[in-house]
């Protein structure tokens, strides 16, 4: 069986884009504000190969470079993509290893960028066009009139939200229902069975996740693009944690199912992100063809209830430990 054949498309949110379980992202190393990346380029084109048809990037990612790459390697074959990036609340820098500013999400910024990313991807519109992080100062009002400007003029299908709060996400599901505007269609999110990633009052990103944003996405039917499965790296084969420790326990669980199930740990780690029902995608960037293929291995995995319960169990003692690591050291996981 190919790597095309185990790939499914899903409706994504309550939008009419149909989108592969796996959505390849691009913020590749080395780009260096170089869009040219043979080996980006190769996976990129695998991916299109084996029937990928979800593809994620940003301006920050290089600023630029990630999307003129896409572009580049989607010429001629637009058709079979769905696009989704991201403008951050910063100013691109001015030259090449430049510090970019801070920007506010006004209507004439968010235009301008969607117009300079469209240029970089050769493209008339994006698909999605999510806000990368909080501008902490715009607010939900002035960004859904904005955004529903923008779907309006058809630089963009849909828009979302990414690594806002729920209670953001729900303010905006809020009034664009009340204004008769175009909602948010989608979430973009951090989202793993391990999670080392903390707010600065010492909770788990994961749990705020499951325990305050699923029942927004539930209750407004939005899509959810869950990234970073192998925990930035946390979770791969090559990350040799203390013995003992929190990571190390995670390790030896996931090496478990993955024995048990005759996977490997990366398929383990895609398909437990994917058990959830509120994720329409998993979002990640393997950097090699065979990546690639592991990955739509593990979308394609369907876990047995009493794996995922070990798995569920897991990912819950994990996150206690390292909660409370983060609060006896005053702000640090240890």
């Amino acid at each position: 069986m190919g790597p095309s054949s185990q790939l499914t498309q899903v409706r994504l949110g309550q939008t009419d884009l149909p989108v592969t379980r796996y959505c390849q992202g691009t913020a590749f190393r080395h780009l260096e504000g170089n869009a040219r990346n043979p080996r980006a380029e190769r996976v990129l084109r695998h991916c299109l190969d084996a029937g990928v048809n979800f593809f994620d990037s940003a301006q920050e990612y290089g600023w630029g470079a990630s999307e003129e790459l896409l572009g580049s390697v989607l010429a001629g074959r637009r058709d079979s993509a769905v696009i989704c990036t991201k403008v951050p609340p910063t100013h691109p820098p001015a030259r090449d290893g430049g510090a970019s500013g801070p920007a506010r999400f006004t209507r004439e910024f968010l235009t301008r960028q969607l117009e300079r990313s469209l240029k970089r991807m050769r493209t008339d519109f994006v698909d999605m066009y999510l806000l990368h992080s909080p501008d902490e100062r715009t607010p939900a009002a002035e960004i859904c009139e904005s955004m529903d400007r923008l779907i309006r003029s058809g630089k963009t299908r849909f828009w979302g939200l990414s690594n806002h709060d729920a209670a953001f996400v729900a303010a905006c599901c809020a009034f664009s229902r009340d204004a008769g505007t175009s909602p948010p269609s989608v979430i973009e999110d951090y989202y793993t069975v391990a999670g080392y990633t903390f707010t600065p009052d010492g909770r788990s990103r994961i749990r705020m996740l499951e325990r305050e944003m699923f029942p927004v996405v539930r209750a407004e039917g939005l899509g959810v693009i869950a990234y970073s499965p192998m925990d930035a790296g946390e979770l791969s084969p090559g990350r040799q944690p203390d013995p003992g420790s929190p990571l190390a326990e995670m390790h030896a669980t996931l090496d478990e199912a993955a024995e048990e199930l005759g996977v490997s740990r990366a398929q383990v780690c895609v398909a437990w992100v994917l058990d959830h029902p509120e994720v329409t995608s998993v979002l990640a960037g393997p950097e090699s063809t065979a990546h690639v293929d592991e990955t739509v291995a593990g979308a394609a995995l369907k876990l047995p209830e009493d794996v995922r319960e070990k798995l569920d169990a897991a990912s819950e003692h994990y996150g206690r430990r390292l909660e409370a690591a983060y609060r006896s050291a005053g702000g640090g996981t240890g």
